[in-house]
């Protein structure tokens, strides 16, 4: 199959894509070549991919050739190429989470999100660089080198899913699965210039997520429109029974909702977010889109949530206290990177973590460590957990009086690659504006509404209620529709 001729350009959205392989005016496989072929030509200067599952990925597209071919109705994402984001397993590919300790592991299954896309008929071409399990705000921290932003090369692509929100930048895939801890879909999305839908805790299943922590990991997708996110959205979501913590919420038509109107929704400012360290075009971008918003008919509302500005430290407790418990399974024992000089167990121990874990999941695992220990957990942990629920509570009052928020998604547009590295606290700054709906839970976009004088994208984010997606897309889309 793979002497099919290409198609000229990689198709930019889902639809376009499906319709192409529906109407007979390309192929499915040809679709794919031309992924790979953009990749062999792009990927050189922007380091998106780890690996590529060009044997899978064209015996999917053959397969739904032959469905189009026979004139059967075809599924959902027939013919769309996905990449998937290295922390999550993916059979017959290799699941590396970004580290050396996990080179070589090539899981035996499917992630309950990689099945699902399979099963709609998407195209799965390969997995996708990220910080080490999923910890930094740059993709600067993975052991298979940083990745660059497609829009400007000394650039980071935000992270942790940097790979996934450069790869639809750089138009090498139609859309990416990446996940969210802390901000790590919506701020990629942002500095890249790309739509990253965040999804309320529960909605769609992290079965076959390699965890960083386990309360606040989300896995969402990139892709170039809000429409495509709401696909996306409607094959991912729904109740799992590999993953306990999946909600039995129906999952409505994402799609359909966005032809909905938006005049009389109620849009709430967080003044809290629009404080000193923001960035002045980053201010007059959000502004920009407040003003389109209330062109469109919405109305605009301040709101407080006035524990935001422990968001970072209670963040920064819980977070790494998680990785701390879930990354203690990586010991040289099971798979993965082992020491081989070691002389006595626990030599065996300290010396494949040492060497397969780098500085930054270090610094977590340490931090982690210390606030769950005798004497500290009360002071930090227990604390922290507190302060949570009173961030939790701060939405759900703004909510009884919006329908939705609006905010920056980061506090400037994409910094230069090796800027912050030696700043940890100011890379953690990079969050402000995300973390706050991991901590409670609700759900959330970043969509593009500028650009910086210099040519960087800017993105809006929209924070929205627990299950509530169907607006959040319907004002993303009214944002992007706004944007020409």
């Amino acid at each position: 199959m793979t002497g099919s001729k290409p198609t000229k350009a990689v198709p930019r959205t889902i639809r376009i894509a499906r319709q192409a392989v529906a109407s007979g005016e390309t192929k499915a496989v040809a679709i794919a070549e031309r992924c790979y072929a953009t990749i062999a030509t792009e990927d050189a200067n922007i380091n998106a991919w780890l690996s590529l599952s060009k044997e899978r990925a064209l015996e999917q597209a053959a397969r739904i050739d032959k469905m189009a071919e026979r004139g059967e109705t075809l599924p959902p994402l027939a013919g769309v190429p996905i990449g998937i984001k290295d922390v999550l397993t993916m059979l017959g590919a290799p699941a590396t989470a970004g580290s050396k300790i996990l080179e070589g592991y090539r899981p035996p299954y499917d992630a309950t999100v990689v099945a699902r896309l399979d099963a709609a008929g998407a195209v799965l071409l390969g997995k996708l660089n990220c910080d080490e399990f999923a910890m930094g705000s740059s993709n600067e921290n993975s052991a298979y080198g940083p990745v660059h932003n497609p829009r400007a090369l000394d650039r980071v692509p935000g992270g942790s899913s940097g790979g996934s929100a450069a790869a639809v930048a750089a138009n090498m895939a139609v859309a990416t699965l990446g996940t969210d801890t802390g901000g790590s879909i919506r701020q990629p999305a942002s500095f890249c210039g790309v739509v990253g839908l965040l999804p309320t805790y529960g909605r769609v299943s992290r079965y076959g997520l390699i965890a960083f922590a386990s309360s606040l990991d989300r896995v969402g997708p990139f892709t170039h429109t809000v429409e495509d996110a709401a696909t996306l959205l409607g094959v991912l979501a729904g109740h799992d029974a590999m993953d306990a913590t999946t909600s039995l919420e129906p999952v409505p038509d994402y799609v359909a909702a966005l032809d909905q109107p938006v005049k009389g929704l109620r849009i709430g400012i967080p003044e809290e977010y629009f404080s000193d360290g923001l960035d002045p075009e980053v201010r007059a971008a959000i502004e920009k889109a407040a003003d389109d918003l209330r062109a469109a008919g919405c109305t605009l509302h301040k709101v407080s949530l006035p524990h935001t500005r422990y968001a970072i430290p209670t963040y920064y407790v819980l977070a790494t206290a998680e990785a701390s418990a879930n990354l203690a399974r990586f010991d040289g024992v099971r798979y993965g990177l082992r020491a081989a000089n070691a002389t006595s167990l626990s030599g065996m121990y300290r010396q494949s973590r040492d060497a397969g874990f780098g500085k930054e999941v270090k610094r977590r695992i340490l931090l982690g460590t210390y606030v769950l220990s005798a004497g500290y957990y009360d002071a930090y942990y227990r604390k922290a957990q507190q302060v949570r629920t009173l961030l939790t509570r701060d939405f759900l009052q703004a909510f009884h009086s919006v329908d939705a928020m609006l905010t920056p998604t980061a506090p400037t547009p994409a910094f230069k690659l090796g800027e912050k590295t030696d700043d940890p606290l100011s890379m953690y700054l990079a969050d402000i504006y995300t973390v706050t709906a991991n901590l409670a839970g609700i759900c959330g976009i970043s969509v593009p509404c500028g650009n910086s004088k210099e040519g960087l994208p800017i993105g809006a984010q929209i924070l929205g209620k627990h299950f509530d997606e169907a607006t959040v897309l319907r004002l993303a889309n009214a944002v992007e529709q706004a944007q020409g």
